[in-house]
């Protein structure tokens, strides 16, 4: 008893970091690894960006690195790998890699964010965040992917430089390596996160991966199909220019919404604005065709031919044999909502998203080599597509083998919003259902997959869009705390929580307070 206490008395008596601990660390410079800051911040509250939000951080040593740096010969733009490391002075032992988001570019405070609960800093975990290997104009800067080395930098080789870095700042500072390590991210993080547990299994012990861009080209290409649908019916100005944000109006979108709540609301036994039971849910656009019985007032209803192009949209990009290139989505309430509008008609005179973002990332990024001439309105699914195979390549997150990271204990959680305006539901669970290794019941032992009702991209949307991956994660890993639910709440509904359920399951009321998560289970 006495040999194994001895190493725990002695880290006990171990002593805490110091601001002086934390300048040593610029002393671990070299040629190729440029250490940019090493200073100690005060227990504060953080800016998290220019809406003044902010987060609680006790102190802490805050390192910048930058690996690699290289001109780019762009304006605006240089690459190398910037890393940002905070190390708490009071350490949990753990490390948390925060994921990117856009195309990257930027290097965001590593605090390791959880809406609506206290942050990884705040918790005492060590957080790393990495600009992905460049440095553009802002997060959604295409240019650099007509540098070879910048494009793999993005796919993967970012990420795996800044854990290698940060694991190594991390034994000089504290003496030893982390107890565990975990990988959290949304949008692109979750691409980032997916990618970890394919390409660095032996690295973290648990992964969250949220509204996953996991296959990014694939992304770009449904971006552009339902560009092309939409500009197929857009009315035209006076110089015969497409009006893409009068395609719809806002008052259509809202029948399209409220009509699939109307049908599919009370699938799960209770109508209270949120759908769960999505594959059960048999909904057409066609219904609310002007004319047809049930369909709505003049102003609401649709014309045959934006019925159509809905029911396109939401069945994904195919070629002309009618096969998916990408995924279908579900009909959801997110259609009212402003970021399906923003994402795919745009607002006023302003372009959708999906012809600027879109269009950039399949010219400058997706196709090889990079064609900034390429005009999304010209793509052909049946001919252009093979262009972009070099690309996913490297970037797509389209791995299924997980023996190792699953083998020596890693556990992968998966989150998707019901109603991501750009993400399809329909490619992210086939790419679950393919999962290795799996049991009879499919992955369930060590992956996980929940779908969020209403949910938009990474949150928002009429939803509880709030939950605490991060605890969840830790106490499966750590306490083998199997999540056979997560209670989520959210703005949208003040004071309703609901159970997020592991796919294929979904939340079901059971009957009692509708506005308690223990009145559902998951069946």
């Amino acid at each position: 008893m006495l040999g194994c206490a001895a190493p725990s008395l002695a880290m006990a008596a171990a002593p805490l970091p110091t601001s002086q601990s934390c300048m040593a660390l610029t002393q671990r410079a070299t040629p190729s690894l440029q250490i940019k800051e090493a200073s100690w911040v005060p227990a504060s509250a953080l800016p998290l960006g220019p809406a003044g939000a902010t987060v609680a951080a006790p102190e802490h040593c805050l390192v910048r690195l930058m690996i690699g740096a290289r001109a780019s010969g762009l304006p605006d733009m240089s690459y190398g790998t910037g890393v940002e490391l905070r190390l708490p002075r009071d350490w949990n032992g753990r490390l948390l890699f925060q994921g990117g988001g856009g195309l990257n570019g930027v290097l965001l405070p590593a605090v390791g964010r959880v809406a609506g609960f206290p942050s990884a800093l705040e918790r005492g975990f060590t957080v790393v965040s990495t600009d992905g290997g460049h440095q553009g104009r802002n997060n959604i800067d295409s240019r650099f992917g007509a540098d070879q080395q910048a494009k793999l930098d993005f796919g993967y080789q970012a990420v795996e430089r800044a854990t290698h870095e940060a694991k190594s700042l991390i034994d000089v500072f504290y003496g030893r390596q982390p107890d565990r390590s975990y990988f959290v991210g949304c949008s692109t993080g979750g691409r980032e996160a997916m990618l970890a547990a394919q390409r660095l299994p032996l690295e973290f012990d648990g992964v969250v991966s949220g509204n996953a861009s996991w296959n990014l080209t694939r992304v770009a290409i449904n971006q552009v199909w339902s560009l092309q649908q939409v500009h197929r019916i857009a009315p035209r100005d006076a110089k015969g220019q497409p009006e893409y944000s009068k395609t719809y109006t806002d008052a259509q979108l809202s029948a399209v919404s409220a009509a699939v709540l109307k049908r599919c609301d009370a699938l799960d036994g209770l109508q209270d604005g949120m759908i769960n039971d999505t594959k059960a849910c048999r909904f057409s656009p066609r219904e609310l065709v002007c004319g047809r019985k049930g369909a709505p007032a003049a102003g609401s209803c649709l014309a045959t031919r934006q019925a159509d192009v809905l029911e396109k949209i939401f069945a994904g990009a195919r070629n002309s044999r009618g096969q998916s290139l990408y995924g279908s989505f579900p009909y959801d309430t997110g259609i009212a909502l402003p970021a399906w509008r923003s994402m795919h008609l745009g607002n006023g005179s302003g372009l959708p998203a999906n012809a600027t973002l879109g269009a950039d990332t399949l010219r400058n990024f997706s196709v090889t080599p990079i064609d900034p001439r390429l005009d999304p309105l010209r793509f052909d699914f049946d001919r252009d597509v093979e262009r972009t195979a070099e690309t996913a390549a490297i970037n797509d997150a389209n791995g299924t083998e997980h023996s190792s990271f699953a083998g020596r204990g890693g556990k992968l959680l998966v989150y998707h919003g019901l109603s991501d305006q750009a993400m399809s539901t329909g490619s992210l669970v086939n790419w679950y259902e393919r999962l290795t290794p799996r049991q009879p019941q499919g992955p369930q032992t060590w992956a996980r997959l929940f779908l969020v009702p209403g949910m938009t991209h990474c949150g928002g949307g009429r939803s509880t869009d709030q939950f605490d991956v991060l605890s969840v994660i830790q106490d499966w890993v750590e306490r083998g705390q199997v999540p056979d639910r997560i209670v989520a709440k959210g703005a949208a509904f003040p004071g309703r929580t609901r159970p997020l359920c592991p796919y294929p399951q979904v939340a079901r009321y059971d009957g009692g307070n509708s506005e308690d998560e223990h009145s559902f289970s998951c069946r």
